[in-house]
């Protein structure tokens, strides 16, 4: 199973999408500064993911979030998801 994942910074807000085999271990090298294009705005939280059987969904996925109608898709979900973690806390 491969992952696509969306971390927020905590510190700076901004969101980085990605794709992994193993989703534990690729947060823990973001929060841990091993990975170059995160390493200066830790830590980061996981937001959003999604689960694909192959390698080949998974980074189609990926592009597709980083493309202007797939953040706009994905402001949409944390919209959503937000609003109903509000409301059941």
């Amino acid at each position: 199973m491969f992952s696509v994942y969306v971390l927020r910074s905590v510190m700076t807000g901004r969101f980085y999408t990605g794709y992994t085999s193993d989703l534990s271990h690729r947060i823990k090298q973001h929060n841990h500064g091993i990975t170059k294009s995160t390493q200066h705005e830790g830590p980061w939280e996981l937001v959003h993911q999604e689960q694909f059987a192959t390698r080949s969904e998974a980074l189609r996925r990926e592009r597709y979030l980083k493309t202007g109608k797939g953040r706009e898709e994905l402001k949409r979900l944390l919209v959503l998801v937000e609003v109903v973690s509000r409301s059941a806390g």
